[in-house]
C-alpha cells in the first residue's frame, strides 16, 4: 500500500470515526436529559466528518460519495450558523 492510499484511508477512518461520535454523543446526552435532544456538539462531528469523507471522496474522484457529502456540509454549516445566531441574539437581548 502507497503512502498516498494510506493517507486516502486515515482520512475516510477519520470522517467515519466523527460520523459515529456525533450519535453517541446524541445517545448520552439523551439519556442525561431523559428526552431525544441534539447537543451543538452534534452539528461539530457532523461537519468534521462531512468535511473528512468529502476530501476522501474528493481524492477517491467518486461523484455519488461527493454530491452526497456536499448536500452534508452545507446543511450542518447552516444549522451551527442558526444556532451561533440564535445564541448572540440572547446574549444581546439579555
Amino acid at each position: 500500500m502507497s503512502k498516498t492510499e494510506i493517507i486516502m484511508l486515515a482520512i475516510g477512518f477519520t470522517g467515519q470515526f466523527l460520523f459515529f461520535m456525533r450519535f453517541f454523543i446524541q445517545w448520552i446526552y439523551s439519556e442525561k436529559m431523559k428526552k431525544s435532544v441534539i447537543p451543538v456538539a452534534f452539528w461539530y462531528f457532523s461537519l468534521g466528518g462531512s468535511i473528512c469523507l468529502l476530501t476522501y471522496a474528493i481524492l477517491r474522484k467518486d461523484i455519488v460519495f461527493i454530491v452526497g457529502q456536499s448536500t452534508g456540509f452545507l446543511i450542518y454549516t447552516r444549522n451551527l450558523y442558526f444556532i451561533h445566531k440564535e445564541r448572540k441574539r440572547k446574549l444581546e437581548n439579555d
